[in-house]
């Protein structure tokens, strides 16, 4: 069935447009840095500037492989960044006891529901904390850690905006995040999202200089490719997101994107089919407290289902995909 034969489906794009709203979840891309240019309108720019402004981070070459491991044509990585209480006020300030109880349903009753699930159908995939979301209730990692499937990676210190931040805020909450999730999980974490999906003028050099495998915030492809800024490759596996493949901003009840969680379902069905055609990548980012409700994850059990009914899946974390990349790349 098209996807124009469905109102539901066909009204995604209008609907993607309220990103925004998206129940305190990642948010949506920031302004641009305050800068001598901005006195000027964006047409008077020079073009040194211009070009300045969009080589700071870009797309370098391509590392999607030939075939995946096992021979497979496709990988499959599912991500939840586990924002639970820090989304529900902490990130901001704004403090309240109904909010904060949705963000503890996360960490009580949705993350064991979705760990179970993934641990049932034995499918390995990657959890993305603020620092904050682990330190109120640490046996989370326990949790995932469990079956030995699943990483643990980092997505700020308490779902900071990091794009709002000078350089050494950002780079000290990155690492007090970092030191405070190995503490927890004993092991330190190799990944890195952005809490805004989002990069600051500081965000990848702090990246870079606290060795972080992959990068898994920017929207310059579907497939996996290396990091360049200024010009310069360097070295990080970018494992890229995209707001149709985020559950929050169409499963916010009180907002005008929210969608039925089995619409939801095809459109994410018909992105891995596109993928599973090209050969390449479906990164998927759900959170905890969003879709581990009893109605939404019905959508996740329908795309497991329908991948595992196709056949040729590879299931990885992203550490997994990141140093698979790398190696087929030639970048170890």
């Amino acid at each position: 069935m098209k996807l124009s034969a469905r109102p539901e489906i066909r009204d995604l794009a209008l609907a993607l447009a309220a990103v925004p709203l998206a129940l305190g979840a990642c948010q949506a891309p920031d302004a641009p840095a305050a800068s001598a240019a901005d006195a000027s309108a964006p047409w008077d720019w020079s073009e040194e500037y211009v070009r300045a402004a969009v080589n700071e981070v870009r797309a370098g070459r391509d590392l999607n492989p030939d075939s995946w491991p096992g021979g497979a044509r496709v990988a499959v990585l599912l991500s939840f960044d586990v924002d639970n209480e820090t989304v529900q006020g902490l990130r901001t300030g704004e403090v309240s006891i109904g909010p904060l109880s949705q963000g503890q349903y996360g960490s009580r009753v949705a993350l064991p529901r979705i760990v179970r699930l993934l641990d049932r159908e034995n499918i390995p995939s990657t959890f993305f904390f603020p620092a904050w979301s682990l330190k109120l209730a640490p046996e989370q990692a326990g949790l995932i850690q469990a079956s030995g499937l699943h990483e643990i990676a980092v997505h700020g210190w308490i779902h900071e905006l990091n794009t709002s931040l000078d350089g050494q805020t950002e780079r000290r909450l990155l690492i007090q995040a970092v030191d405070a999730i190995e503490e927890i999980t004993g092991e330190r974490p190799v990944g890195y999202r952005a809490p805004s999906w989002n990069h600051s003028p500081n965000t990848l050099t702090i990246v870079r200089e606290l060795g972080f495998l992959y990068e898994s915030s920017l929207m310059a492809d579907d497939r996996p490719y290396e990091l360049v800024q200024a010009g310069e490759p360097t070295g990080v596996v970018e494992l890229p997101v995209e707001w149709i493949l985020d559950d929050a901003p169409l499963f916010n009840p009180r907002g005008n994107s929210y969608m039925n969680p089995r619409d939801v379902m095809q459109v994410w069905i018909d992105e891995f089919d596109k993928a599973w055609e090209e050969g390449t990548m479906f990164l998927l980012t759900m959170h905890p407290h969003v879709s581990g409700h009893r109605s939404r994850i019905v959508a996740l059990e329908g795309l497991i289902d329908h991948m595992q009914a196709k056949g040729g899946v590879w299931f990885g974390t992203h550490e997994d995909a990141a140093r698979y990349v790398r190696e087929q790349a030639g970048m170890n």
